[in-house]
């Protein structure tokens, strides 16, 4: 979303919250997945569901039969509406028809249990695990372990994944991002080219960090998260960012959402950043001051802030670990609790814009 009229970006000042006291099981949010009017939400102590037509919230601990209470990861699939979850120690769930089925290291060919990311890919589920990833043939319970012995992985230990234009996207701590291509079955990799753990000696050569925590792939673009900045790629020109030329508020990213090749949502363990407009690099940084109960966003350019938004509580807490995107809204998921960005508010300077403009037709 950007402002046309103000070269500036959209921000959202409404916001819902919602905790355990709305029946969440639980108010640390490891991930959410949109399903038409049905949110799915996974959480330390639970699975949740919060139907958008009526506001209810429907949870499933281990007593209601979830295998393992933390819930990592979910996908749901198009085709069938199962709801694929991935649990930090657990192993992978196909929740179906009110039924938990339950897939780990002793039954199946889930390489481990503790499951980072879910991926729906036509017939296949792809879970990320911390010993590699599997690919489950849903169709012929066939299932194939990548490892490095047989994938360009130097470290195994697979974060999240995102599939779209007949790729799959791994992104894996130590190992940068892989692509998989569906169709050939071969692989590609994306590493940091200068080799540097500690500092990126330049900027704009690559990914910025190997040790990956998101990848999300969209209009074409690829968008990187790592624990030491972030990274655009359009298929020609890499992009990176940081905290000290940018207006992102850390260099720590737990998760990445890209909705367009021009604006992704990094969620950081100092609030909600949205990088909005590129190739300008417009920021948009949502956090809230929980003491003084208001909230706000901060619009910058580089490091320069153009302008400060006050707004109503915004993220229940500014460590945020993960982002949604419903159409025009939003779902942020953070350490204690889970909030919803509705798309309906203003771009900033639009008030502006239209009196100077009505001055000079008076003049």
């Amino acid at each position: 979303m950007a402002g046309e009229e103000t070269g500036l970006p959209f921000v959202y000042t409404q916001w819902e919250q919602y905790t355990v006291e709305d029946g969440l099981p639980n108010d640390h949010i490891f991930a959410v997945k949109v399903d038409g009017p049905l949110v799915w939400v996974g959480t330390e102590g639970g699975l949740a569901r919060l139907d958008k037509r009526s506001g209810e919230i429907k949870s499933w601990t281990e007593e209601d039969g979830l295998p393992f209470k933390v819930v990592s990861a979910i996908d749901v699939d198009p085709q069938t509406a199962d709801v694929w979850l991935g649990l930090f120690g657990g192993g992978l769930v196909r929740f179906s028809g009110g039924r938990f089925d339950h897939y780990h290291q002793l039954n199946s060919g889930l390489v481990n249990d503790v499951v980072y990311g879910v991926c729906v890919e036509n017939d296949h589920i792809w879970a990320a695990t911390t010993a590699g990833a599997s690919r489950y043939n849903t169709k012929t319970g066939e299932w194939t372990i990548y490892t490095e012995k047989n994938a360009p992985m130097e470290e195994i230990w697979n974060y999240g994944c995102s599939v779209n234009d007949g790729k799959v996207f791994l992104g894996v701590w130590g190992s940068g991002v892989l692509e998989f291509d569906i169709a050939t079955e071969r692989w590609k990799d994306y590493l940091d080219p200068d080799g540097e753990m500690e500092i990126d000696l330049y900027r704009d050569d690559g990914i910025v960090h190997v040790i990956t925590t998101g990848v999300s792939y969209v209009e074409n673009t690829l968008w990187v998260s790592t624990y030491f900045g972030a990274s655009r790629y359009d298929g020609r020109h890499w992009r990176g960012y940081f905290e000290k030329d940018s207006g992102a508020p850390s260099n720590f990213y737990n998760a990445i959402k890209g909705r367009s090749a021009n604006e992704a949502w990094f969620s950081t363990d100092k609030g909600l950043a949205v990088v909005a407009d590129y190739p300008t690099d417009t920021w948009v940084v949502y956090t809230t001051d929980h003491k003084a109960g208001k909230g706000q966003a901060v619009i910058s350019r580089g490091n320069e802030v153009i302008e400060t938004v006050e707004t109503p509580p915004n993220i229940p807490h500014n460590y945020v670990l993960w982002t949604e995107l419903d159409g025009d809204d939003v779902w942020i998921g953070t350490s204690k609790g889970l909030a919803r960005g509705i798309g309906e508010g203003y771009f900033p300077g639009l008030r502006e814009t239209v009196e100077t403009a009505e001055g000079k037709g008076k003049s």
